[in-house]
Parts: structure tokens; C-alpha cells; sequence
């Protein structure tokens, strides 16, 4: 059965006076504004703990959260498990003013490293800018309470993105700040303000997003299939692959943000190669167009006597109608949920819909 998801003047996630909870993101493919939209169609669902497979930004798992969900968080990237600390799990703990306006200031008895200085000279910021990156990520890794280090984290991550053109990470294009030249996109103030600024109004942002929901909430950082599956509901909302057969690879997107946290490690894992000094490739079978389809098999599979939300593109491989065929397998009843046209930061196709699948026993 096929129905049409409700458009919304306003799908953002509100406390109760109306006003956004839910930081703002420049993520790629975060559900922020379709995340309250999205969690309407579960209105009539029994459920009470619920695993986000693929949390990303959180904005989905937030927003079970403020039901009073028992909600798990799970990405498989280090960065977006602390982003799940900090908003999910996290129901109590903020940084305080003090911590927030010292996180660029280098302190005594503190041993700080020039890694970022020395290996991304000229490639995504300018000297002093990756001079404050290694002297802030020396400050947080010295955070004693894990919620106040993961809410620092996510300051740093969407003060590292803001500062990007395209907020992405994915070539060496720090001349597109710097020129001297007329723009015609982008947002010069935005990109000029300084780090301590950036970082500032996402830690106030983070600060004011902790809430408890009522329920039990944690993160975790792994495979989807390699979680337990004892949940009433899971969320699956995996990377996308359009059309032609091009997946969004993540890793690839924001490696600077998994080097940010594993600082120690990072030396270690980028791929000399390329000049913007990604990390090296790891095969992504969620964006492959020839595997794909069978990880939605497995991945259904283990998690059948779950109720299954899937959350997917109406133009991309596998076709909806494909993946409907194979989550029938393990559930009877199948409902697809026609949605609104949204069209996501970067994306050519401005025809393309959010569509979900609700399969049930």
C-alpha cells in the first residue's frame, strides 16, 4: 500500500515552546527537516526501543528521543559516534562558558601536537587557523567527562564544516576562501569568521539541544550488522546511491573530522597519494551499486522480527519497488510512504523524493 508523506510548513524539532532544539547541520543527507515529518508516520506504531542503524547527524534518533523512546544510536564512523554521546545518550551534561572560550588557548602541563599544521599546510585552512585545530583537539582530548569531550567534538566538527566551501572535505580548495575575486555562491563572512566564533555558537547550540527524553538512550560505534538485534523498531537510513550508480562515501567526505578524534591514529592512516590527504579508502559496500542490494538483504534479515522503517531516495539503486520486493521477504505487510520533494545540499536532481517503507509482521 502506497500513501503520501504529509508536507510540513515547518519539520524541524521543537521543544515545547516551538523554538528548534535540534542543532543546525551541514551534514550531507541529514534528515533534520524532514526528521519530525518522518517520525509522524510511526504515530501509529508500538514500539519502545529503537535502534538508528545509521545515525548520522542524529536528527531522526533526537527526535524519537524527545518521545521518550529508549533509543540506540550506531554509526560506524568514530566522529558521528561522539555526535550520538553528545545528543543521545547524553541527557544532563553541558560545557560550561568557561570551557567553551578556553578551547583554543594552549594551558600548562597540556602536551599539544602541530600534526595539523605540518600535513594540511594550504589544503582546507589557513597556518594560524590549523595552528588553533591542533591546539583545541589537545584541549578536548583532556575533557575528563566523555559528554562534555563529545559536545566539544561536535562544536569542532560543524566549526571545521562552516569554514568549508561545500562544507565538505573532499579536495584542496582553500583558494576559494582566500582569492581575491567576485563570488557567485558561497558565504565569504561565513568562511572569514574566525574558529573561536564558529565554536562558540555550536557549543551553545549543543548545550541547549540536551534533553531528557524520559527514556534510556545510548550510542555505539560498529557494523549495523553487527548489532544485537533486540529492538521493537529499527531505523534504517543508509547512504545513498543515485541513479548512475554514484554513492555518497562519508568516510571520504569528512575524513578530516575522523582524523580530528583520532588524532593519535592519523598519521597512520592517510593515503599519501592525493594531495587533500584523505584517509585511506576502506571498501563501502552500502555505496556500491553491485553489493548494495544484498547488504539490504542481510541486513533485513537479521533484524526481521523487528518492525523495519527504511528511509530512502524514490531515485536511487535499489529502485524503491526492489527494495520493497525484498523486505516483503521477511515482513507481510508492506507500506510505502510517498513523500515531499526535497532536494539535499549538492544534489543535480531537484525531482527526487524522500520515500519510506514500513514493513510489519
Amino acid at each position: 500500500m502506497q500513501t503520501a508523506l504529509p508536507v510540513r510548513a515547518d519539520c524541524r524539532l521543537l521543544d515545547p515552546c516551538g523554538v528548534p532544539r535540534f542543532p543546525a547541520t551541514r551534514y550531507q543527507g541529514s534528515k533534520r527537516k524532514l526528521a519530525a515529518t518522518i517520525v509522524e508516520q510511526l504515530g501509529d506504531l508500538e514500539f519502545t526501543t529503537v535502534l538508528d542503524a545509521f545515525g548520522g547527524t542524529g536528527a531522526v534518533a533526537y527526535a524519537l528521543k524527545q518521545l521518550g523512546k529508549h533509543v540506540t544510536y550506531n554509526d560506524i564512523l568514530t566522529f558521528n559516534h561522539q555526535i550520538g554521546l553528545a545528543l543521545i545518550e547524553n541527557d544532563s551534561v553541558r560545557l560550561s562558558d568557561e570551557e567553551i572560550e578556553a578551547i583554543g588557548e594552549q594551558r600548562k602541563g597540556v602536551s599539544y601536537g602541530d600534526f595539523i599544521e605540518r600535513t594540511f599546510a594550504g589544503i582546507y585552512f589557513t597556518d594560524e587557523e590549523n595552528r588553533w585545530l591542533d591546539t583545541a583537539v589537545g584541549n578536548i582530548r583532556c575533557i575528563p567527562n566523555g559528554y562534555q569531550r563529545a559536545l566539544a567534538w561536535f562544536a569542532l566538527f560543524q566549526s571545521a564544516m562552516a569554514k568549508r566551501p561545500y562544507n565538505l572535505f573532499h579536495r584542496s580548495n582553500l583558494y576559494m576562501r582566500t582569492a581575491d575575486v567576485t563570488r557567485t555562491f558561497g558565504n565569504k563572512a561565513t568562511w572569514d569568521r574566525s574558529f573561536q566564533e564558529h565554536f562558540r555558537r555550536f557549543a551553545q547550540e549543543a548545550n541547549a539541544a540536551v534533553i531528557d527524553g524520559g527514556g534510556v538512550c545510548r550510542a555505539i560505534c560498529g557494523d549495523a550488522l553487527d548489532v544485537e538485534p533486540a529492538f521493537d523498531l529499527v531505523y534504517i537510513d543508509t547512504p545513498y546511491i543515485n541513479r548512475a550508480g554514484i554513492g555518497v562515501d562519508y568516510q571520504q567526505f569528512y575524513h578530516f573530522l575522523e582524523g580530528l578524534v583520532r588524532y593519535e591514529e592519523w598519521p597512520a592512516l592517510i593515503d599519501d597519494r592525493f594531495k587533500h590527504r584523505p584517509l585511506a579508502r576502506v571498501d563501502q559496500p552500502w555505496s556500491d551499486p553491485r553489493l548494495c542490494g544484498e547488504m539490504f538483504r542481510r541486513l533485513f534479515a537479521r533484524y526481521r522480527d523487528s518492525i523495519l522503517i527504511v528511509s530512502y531516495r524514490s531515485d536511487g539503486i535499489p529502485s524503491i519497488d526492489e527494495l520493497a520486493k525484498v523486505l516483503r521477504r521477511v515482513k507481510r505487510r508492506i507500506r510505502v510512504v510517498d513523500g515531499p520533494l526535497y532536494q539535499y545540499a549538492l544534489s543535480t536532481n531537484p525531482r527526487s523524493r524522500e520515500v519510506l517503507l514500513i514493513g510489519q509482521d
